[in-house]
């Protein structure tokens, strides 16, 4: 029996390893995310399935939900990380381009649900105290006004 073939030969075999690392859940700023929800006393559940878009982080209670994004996958705005591919842009651009307008989708329709949507970027987990501040003010109620 002969090895299988390589799917794309042109990709250097450094970026091939890079890339098969990647999981879709469980990532480490998910991770990061989910311990500080934690340790500041939220109690959530995690991919829920029967929401769409399956959120990363759930507080069914709170109608609420966390998408932890990474910054080039979503390609967040003016982020250093989200930098353009520059091996098999034919591939890549069309499918980074679907990425964010299903994103977009996706919270259309969660909000149309009655959800609330909180999307944290990549690059955003690394400042703790802003990320606290940001679940905090997410996820407390708001005042009630007369």
């Amino acid at each position: 029996m002969s090895p299988r073939p390589m799917p794309f030969p042109d990709v250097p075999e450094a970026i091939r390893r890079r890339m098969s690392r990647i999981r879709k859940t469980g990532s480490k700023p998910e991770m990061q995310v989910r311990r500080l929800a934690h340790m500041l006393g939220y109690r959530f559940r995690i991919n829920r399935r029967d929401l769409p878009g399956t959120p990363d982080i759930v507080f069914p209670g709170r109608r609420k939900v966390i998408f932890v994004h990474g910054c080039f996958w979503h390609q967040h705005d003016a982020c250093r990380l989200a930098n353009k591919p520059q091996i098999r842009t034919d591939y890549w651009l069309p499918k980074l381009t679907r990425n964010v307008e299903r994103d977009r989708k996706i919270n259309v329709s969660l909000r149309e649900l009655g959800w609330d949507v909180l999307v944290i970027w990549e690059c955003e987990i690394n400042d703790r105290d802003a990320l606290a501040q940001r679940l905090r003010e997410f996820l407390e109620p708001s005042p009630v006004r007369d």
